[in-house]
């Protein structure tokens, strides 16, 4: 048989196939092939008899054409469908949709803009920066924040938009808005790699929880205003222990589990903690990773121990004699500005920066989590994180305030038992970093998952590629990736998407609600892309730094926007797309994003200065041509002994020394590294060398 090798190797063009009749089909190929394609001819010849009428009837044959679609069928299939179908598209309208929104939709955010008086959701945006203060008034009482004594307006005039004070008056405990739904409901759904069984957590049994870990905390003298860490996974007792902490008034101290004790030492040292919640060890596959030997070797404070080894130092704690029950005391009222978490962010020099949450930061959450992800009472929200980044406590607000369930699995999120863990607790909400995304792609087991329950999806952390994301949107049956980019320094996200937009893979639909920006290119000018600046206030931004001048950081010598409006600094670059559509280009400073963990060159060049063999080192990102997660590139000018391991050395120096999680993709040797006449590195000469080599 003379078979086609485009249409042998599945590079297949609809015009050449999919529009032949199924006689031709079986005439031109064996069973064996189409069993390969994964087209049954009964499929075969439904596709054939329906693609062009469908695409006759223009989006609604579209919407028709993803109703009745195989998400298991070969992704080169729908991506030759769609380009059939899209082949007209006009540029001036954005980027090709893959989902398209509902004309009528239901999704909280229709209902908001229904009750506000909006049908237009570009209008709706304009309405929530033109007038923030009743865009957040509207936006608090929709979330439902519970306070103990109401605030006397939304913010404090005359506004100094520096430094805003959100709220004034008000007394609250954030972590009494996260126990708003019906007792019986469902709080979270858990399991583990180990023990793949779902087990259930109402939000009444999550309360008695909490308010252990609360009466366990007073009876070791903590209260408003203490500082205690956690550093552990994110699993079951992670949610309880992390309220328990903002329910006596203390802080939260947010520690990544995967840390090095010299980085656990330097924000334990910053934050002036008085305790740490951590556990044993990890358990993950067969490896069992030392946890509670870190903490130990970073000096740390008081420590309270889950699973417990058999030695503990004579000040810690086992979790069994940590517990404590007694009478459910209210939660300790706090003032909008006092602290409710501090979190860390990559500096450009010396220790990272240590950024508080406030009591009102959380909302900020709970908002974009409503109207952006449509995070409701009937959803379940798996998003793989921890605590110690900023996306653990956002899912955890964003989540419970809107009286959804937690996904929990506790677990490697790169493997089968995950992914048949998002099946099996018909998860609707699934957030991701793309580089765990390539991850699941790469599985085998990847073509039998079945995602048809979840909603949307919701990427993060890093610049995504539109090929991935595509996949991701079929194999949910057509539904939209929510684009989730912003800040620890934001509580939430500056842009995004939402579910009344259509969702084209990799790009983002609209600035978030109450939040506006400028891009301006290198002479300060606006432009269609280039760098971002944020146009506040707006709930959510921070106001004060633990360990640096806030104004100095983000105020200081930043341009005015076209209209003189003062602008604060960001970091980010986007691309303009058109029909209000944008596209991320990765950071514009010294910053970059590695397996969604933002990260400074500083910091890896000090972590690697010390190997062997090196006279200087020099990280960069590189951006995939495509899109998709940067990847990390070390230039070293090596010394005269010509260390023969640099590459492995220098890795594990960043291991050791920093996260586990960040690869060195390729290390280049040069001879010079190049600087400007006041002696900084030119990074973007570096970028370049990097395309060329």
């Amino acid at each position: 048989m003379n078979l086609n090798p485009n249409i042998a190797f599945g590079f297949l063009d609809p015009k050449r196939l999919y529009l032949y009749n199924a006689a031709y089909l079986e005439a031109q190929m064996d069973a064996g092939l189409l069993e390969s394609l994964g087209i049954g001819h009964a499929d075969a010849q439904r596709i054939a008899s329906q693609l062009d009428a469908l695409k006759k009837e223009g989006l609604a044959g579209w919407r028709k054409w993803c109703d009745q679609a195989n998400p298991h069928w070969p992704i080169a299939v729908h991506r030759s469908v769609h380009r059939y179908f899209f082949e007209a598209w006009p540029s001036n309208q954005g980027p090709t949709p893959v989902w398209l929104a509902p004309e009528a939709g239901s999704s909280r955010l229709d209902q908001f803009m229904q009750s506000a008086g909006f049908e237009d959701y570009a209008e709706f945006h304009r309405w929530s920066v033109s007038q923030p203060l009743a865009f957040w008034h509207q936006a608090i009482e929709r979330v439902g924040i519970r306070f103990q004594r109401p605030a006397q307006a939304v913010c404090q005039q005359p506004l100094d938009v520096t430094r805003p004070n959100w709220l004034p008056g008000a007394l609250l405990n954030i972590a009494e808005s996260c126990f708003t739904a019906e007792p019986n409901a469902i709080a979270i759904r858990t399991a583990s790699e180990h023990n793949p069984t779902i087990s259930e957590i109402t939000y009444a049994e999550l309360f008695e929880q909490t308010q252990q870990v609360a009466a366990g905390l007073r009876r070791l003298g903590f209260g408003p205003g203490d500082r205690i860490a956690i550093d552990m996974p994110m699993h079951a007792w992670s949610v309880p222990i992390y309220l328990g902490i903002v329910w006596v008034g203390a802080v939260v101290v947010s520690i990544a589990d995967s840390f090095s004790p010299d980085e656990i030492a330097v924000r334990l040292r910053i934050s002036e903690a008085k305790a740490i919640f951590t556990q044993g060890s990890i358990l993950r596959g067969d490896k069992q990773l030392p946890l509670y030997e870190k903490v130990v070797a970073a000096n740390a404070p008081l420590a309270i121990v889950m699973d417990p080894p058999q030695t503990l130092r004579a000040s810690d704690t086992a979790w069994s004699n940590f517990l404590a029950k007694g009478e459910a005391e209210s939660a300790v009222a706090r003032g909008p500005e006092d602290l409710v978490n501090i979190l860390f962010s990559s500096g450009t020099t010396g220790d990272p920066k240590a950024i508080p949450w406030t009591h009102t930061t959380p909302i900020k959450c709970a908002v974009d989590g409503a109207f952006h992800q449509d995070i409701g009472p009937n959803d379940i929200v798996a998003w793989p994180t921890n605590l110690g980044w900023m996306m653990g406590p956002w899912l955890l607000f964003a989540t419970l305030i809107n009286r959804g369930t937690l996904a929990l699995f506790d677990g490697a999120p790169h493997g089968v038992g995950f992914l048949d863990f998002v099946e099996r607790a018909k998860v609707t909400v699934l957030g991701l970093v793309p580089s765990l995304l390539r991850a699941w792609l790469n599985q085998t087991h990847w073509s039998e998952v079945n995602w048809t329950s979840i909603k949307c999806f919701s990427s993060t952390g890093e610049c995504s590629n539109a090929e991935d994301m595509f996949a991701l949107m079929v194999k949910g049956g057509y539904k939209p990736v929510i684009e989730y980019c912003g800040g620890t320094e934001i509580g939430g996200a500056y842009i995004t998407g939402t579910r009344v937009q259509n969702a084209a893979p990799s790009t983002f639909s609209t600035p978030a609600l109450g939040l506006n920006f400028f891009l301006l290119d290198e002479q300060h000018q606006p432009s269609s892309s280039g760098e971002v600046f944020l146009v506040p206030p707006s709930i959510g931004l921070s106001n004060s730094l633990l360990n640096r001048d806030h104004f100095e950081t983000y105020f200081q010598d930043v341009p005015h926007g076209p209209n003189g409006e003062i602008l604060r600094r960001h970091g980010d670059e986007l691309a303009g797309l058109g029909g209000g559509y944008f596209r991320a280009l990765g950071r514009a400073d010294d910053t970059m994003n590695l397996g969604g963990i933002k990260v400074s060159s500083a910091e890896l060049e000090r972590a690697m200065s010390s190997v062997p063999g090196i006279l200087e080192v020099v990280a960069v990102a590189e951006n995939p041509p495509g899109g998709g997660p940067s990847l990390l590139v070390v230039f070293v000018r090596p010394d005269q002994t010509r260390n023969p391991n640099l590459k492995a050395d220098c890795q594990k120096a960043i291991r050791d020394k920093l996260n586990p999680l960040f690869r060195i993709h390729r290390l280049i040797e040069v001879e010079s590294i190049p600087r400007t006449a006041s002696g900084k590195i030119m990074r973007r000469i570096l970028r370049d060398h990097i395309k060329t080599s």
